[in-house]
């Protein structure tokens, strides 16, 4: 196994040293990429930036809750992020009352911090090199299922051995589509509390309408604290709990950025595809993402009306919208992409010299054939898998429909197990409509009916759908009055006959699912999903994944002198680049940074991303924006750079070259977006909050100056 892994070093160390592309692993940083980082304006050194002998930049940084970055920016555990990605715990603390996202929130003490139960934060405690050890074993003559029992039984070994006697929780990641491991021993924190963001009308400004664009005004941040027990330790919330102490924080940068200047995101990016062949980035361009798109088009049509109806929807629906419409927007952006750098053909040219090498190589020279025979026979499959995922649950009644179908499960427990169940279906019920408006989920579910029956085959379709006809007679929109019906037969309608249900639950009640509508539908599909469709995706992955592992072998043999690195799979990585401006199209030329100036042009009270608050206008008047604001006199909001992010990097420290943070990374230009799958320097940059912005919302306009106190602050 040793000579695999010689091939990755080789083609590192013998690579020229290209464009700002790549997400590498801190711990190789010193190999691999220091003396670039430092030619372009980093000040420090690897052993800054990761080290196991002493606090580093690595330590300040975390997974924020399941999907996001963190960094922590005081040494009394505060944490700044995204206010997207903090956005789902605001939104359940906020009601009609106290509605935290159209106001904001600020606790002006600890005890005004509020406790999100669910919400933790993990962070790295060391990553290591397995390889060897996850392949120990693993020979060449072994068959597929064979190997994988293997790999998998030693890194579960790896895993146990790893954080025994700790409190440590361990993970094993595969790299270059698994032709090299690495093991993560991370330390998760459950006490996590909101401290402070800024209204919607900051911290979501220009909404939908502006998400993936530049140039961007958004105040896109939110900040929290992190909590542990008196020795330092992870603990659930407790009022005993004391701010955590960090091994390191960032300190925080007044001056700004400038054209050309060193940057760095720290961060988790979450999937990236750089080494496709060309039959997959067909299926993404042309079939998987124009799917999605026209499914969501529909969904966040129906969500919009009614949050424009009711301020209660709004706050209900408004992280349900911001989700839906997050990938909705990406995925056409991605695809503008790929069809103007004409990725299918590019990687179509590569495929055709490629092939010629490998024609005399017998473990290579059907790869691209054996692509092309396992995607044709997966197309049906992936849409399949797209309709009833994005369509049949994208009905937010039949998706919990799908989830309580733990219910059956009462025909045969005894009364304490039943009691158990009920205590339990009932609290799912309290989360579940509390977000839930059903004359919202009638239409939705009348919407995602439509679209799967009419670009589903009839084999894929539930007994219900069949009797459509019978059930809506005459009516002018049969779908519609199809959900009609159904959601007057079901007790998914809403929380009242959920609720009723399950108090009266008893082995005789629970037969009547079986004639409520709306579980039938989510049962018959999700059956037929898990009988017909998935097990056949399944042994399509399986497949890929083998030719997937080859093929990134065979191309680092193939270019020994290219950089490669390794796809991003949510662990922690470097990516560097420049304060860069861009120009998307001919007679466009965009500026590297925006300023509240323009956040005032597009002020528009009759549109709510675009209502300014009165506070921020006046401080915009009195142009009070203190030491916050640019040698240029303006308060500048956001820049954009050359690092190489994706999502899960949202929430990520920028850093410039002497280790300072001056923005928070929290989105890409939508003309980059196709960078998940070809990187184009020209036109792919990150785009970040200006830390300066941040501060000045704190200070300034939310009177919170000791949350600055707190802070290190260099000017």
């Amino acid at each position: 196994m040793k000579k695999i892994f010689s091939i990755f070093i080789f083609a590192l160390l013998s690579c020229s040293l290209f464009a700002d592309e790549g997400m590498w692993l801190p711990i190789l940083i010193e190999k691999y990429n220091i003396t670039d980082m430092q030619k372009k304006g980093f000040k420090l050194t690897a052993e800054d930036i990761y080290s196991i002998n002493h606090a580093s930049m690595k330590d300040a940084i975390v997974i924020f809750g399941g999907g996001c970055t963190g960094e922590m920016i005081s040494n009394e555990g505060l944490l700044i992020t995204n206010h997207h990605c903090g956005y789902g715990t605001i939104q359940r603390h906020s009601s009609v009352e106290h509605d935290y996202l159209t106001d904001g929130f600020w606790a002006m003490s600890r005890k005004e911090e509020l406790a999100s139960p669910g919400l933790t934060v993990t962070f790295l405690v060391s990553m290591e090199d397995v390889t060897d050890k996850v392949l120990e074993g693993v020979t060449s003559d072994m068959s597929d299922s064979d190997r994988a029992t293997k790999i998998l039984a030693n890194m579960s070994k790896i895993k146990e051995e790893s954080v025994k006697d700790t409190h440590y929780q361990a993970r094993i990641e595969s790299f270059y589509n698994g032709n090299q491991y690495f093991l993560f021993k991370n330390e998760i924190f459950e006490d996590v509390r909101l401290v402070g963001a800024p209204p919607s009308a900051i911290g979501k400004f220009g909404g939908d309408t502006d998400n993936w664009m530049w140039p961007r005004h958004t105040g896109d941040f939110s900040l929290f604290r992190v909590y542990c027990d008196k020795d330092g330790k992870p603990a659930k919330y407790s009022d005993d709990n004391i701010p955590y102490t960090p091994k390191k924080f960032f300190p925080i940068s007044l001056k700004g950025v400038q054209e050309g200047d060193f940057t760095m995101v720290f961060g988790y990016p979450g999937t990236t595809q750089e080494y496709l062949p060309a039959v997959a980035v067909e299926q993404v361009m042309n079939e998987s993402d124009p799917t999605r798109i026209a499914i969501r088009d529909k969904k966040l049509e129906v969500i919009k009306a009614g949050m424009e109806k009711s301020k209660l929807t709004r706050i209900q629906y408004s992280n349900k919208a911001a989700s839906i419409a997050n990938g909705w927007k990406k995925w056409q952006g991605e695809i503008k992409g790929l069809k103007r750098l004409d990725a299918v053909n590019v990687k179509l040219n590569f495929e055709e010299g490629f092939q010629k090498w490998a024609n005399d190589k017998p473990e290579y020279k059907d790869l691209l054939n054996d692509y092309a025979k396992v995607y044709a026979e997966m197309k049906p499959l992936n849409l399949a898998y797209i309709y009833i995922t994005e369509a049949i649950l994208g009905s937010y009644a039949v998706s919990f429909a799908n989830q309580m179908r733990m219910l059956e499960s009462c025909k045969d427990a005894l009364p304490e197990s039943l009691q158990s169940l009920k205590e339990m279906t009932l609290s799912k019920s309290k989360g579940n409509y509390k977000d839930y408006d059903e004359q919202v989920e009638i239409r939705l579910f009348a919407e995602m009916t439509r679209i799967y029956m009419e670009n589903m085959p009839k084999k894929y379709w539930p007994s219900a759908y069949s009797n459509i006809d019978k059930v809506t007679k005459s009516a002018s929109d049969k779908y519609m009055a199809f959900a009609e019906y159904c959601f007057s037969k079901s007790v998914f309608a809403n929380q009242t006959k959920f609720d009723n249900f399950v108090n009266g639950l008893s082995s005789k009640s629970v037969k009547t699912l079986t004639t409520d509508p709306i579980y039938s539908i989510a049962k018959e599909v999700m059956d037929k999903y898990k009988n017909e469709i998935r097990m056949a995706l399944i042994d399509c992955d399986v497949r890929i994944k083998k030719l997937d592992r080859i093929y990134m072998k065979a191309q680092m043999e193939y270019e020994p002198q290219k950089r490669f690195f390794p796809d991003a799979n949510f662990t922690l990585r470097v990516t560097y680049g420049q304060v860069t401006p861009y120009k998307p199209a001919d007679g466009i030329d965009y500026e590297y940074f925006t300023t509240l100036d323009g956040i005032i042009e597009k002020d528009n009270p009759n549109i709510y991303d675009y209502k300014v608050p009165a506070r921020l206008k006046e401080l915009y008047e009195k142009k009070d924006y203190g030491r916050y604001a640019d040698k240029d006199g303006k308060m500048h909001v956001a820049f954009t750079a050359t690092n190489h992010t994706t999502g899960g990097n949202s929430g990520s420290p920028v850093i410039n070259g002497n280790g300072e943070l001056i923005g928070v990374n929290f989105d890409r230009n939508w003309e980059g977006t196709m960078s998940d799958i070809m990187y184009d320097p020209e036109m792919c940059r990150n785009i970040s909050l200006d830390i300066r912005y941040a501060l000045f919302l704190i200070d300034k306009f939310a009177g919170a100056s000791h949350l600055i106190d707190e802070m290190e602050i260099r000017k």
